[in-house]
């Protein structure tokens, strides 16, 4: 599921049509429109505009790929997730990763990949639940604190605001691209079992991308070592 098509979701749900199987199930949930002045930066064309924006990309992709896109025209908040089992946030305020965090604590749903950016740099949090767990004798990470766990501060995040795309600059014109580049590369590895991130964050003015391991160490830094479980289960 992509919360959020517009900047980078938009770019990342035509990338998961090409990553993902035919069979796989591919939901997209945004309520905004399209308006002209979407069209520079995120993935949408002059016959979008008024269209729901959930909509018009679920109904593009699945001509272009030839596969079902499933699409709610609702919040989060109002969308069933359930057996959903990667849910990419791409939202830009508080309000709606408070409504993705509450989804996530259901039953049935597995990892959230949450990304947000300025101008030039981003960060992509990975995260599934309220600890860390890992198994020390398979040397693997069976859960990550959530990404509002990790970083508290994006739930004071307030929506971004773009009255006039031609004065205001506030993102630069590739950025969508490159962090939904970096999301599908998480998403990837998270699906084959190699993800070895909790976050990473990226520095266009730089030119850097800079990881954080998911490691008992790494992660005690960022939460604290009392929401760290180890395990030195076999089974």
């Amino acid at each position: 599921m992509v919360v959020g098509c517009g900047g980078t979701g938009g770019y990342v749900a035509e990338s998961l049509c090409r990553l993902l199987p035919p069979e796989a199930t591919l939901v997209l949930v945004d309520h905004d429109r399209v308006e002209e002045r979407n069209l520079a930066r995120q993935n949408f064309f002059p016959g979008d505009i008024g269209q729901i924006k959930s909509k018009a990309t679920a109904l593009r992709l699945a001509r272009k790929y030839g596969r079902p896109v499933a699409y709610s025209v609702y919040p989060v908040v109002m969308t069933e997730i359930h057996g959903i089992g990667i849910v990419v946030g791409c939202v830009d305020n508080g309000a709606a990763r408070r409504d993705i965090a509450a989804k996530i604590r259901l039953p049935g749903v597995a990892w959230w990949v949450d990304t947000g950016n300025g101008e030039n740099y981003g960060q992509v949090l990975i995260g599934n639940s309220q600890y860390a767990f890992f198994n020390e004798t398979k040397g693997i990470c069976i859960g990550l604190p959530s990404p509002t766990i990790q970083r508290p501060d994006l739930l004071n995040a307030a929506p971004l605001r773009q009255p006039d795309c031609a004065r205001v600059a506030e993102q630069g014109p590739t950025i969508n691209q490159t962090m939904a580049a970096v999301v599908i590369e998480v998403v990837r590895r998270l699906i084959e079992g190699t993800c070895p991130w909790i976050q990473l964050y990226l520095d266009m003015e730089a030119g850097t991308l800079h990881p954080v391991l998911a490691t008992p160490e790494e992660v005690e830094k960022i939460i604290g070592k009392k929401k760290v479980r180890i395990s030195q289960a076999t089974k």
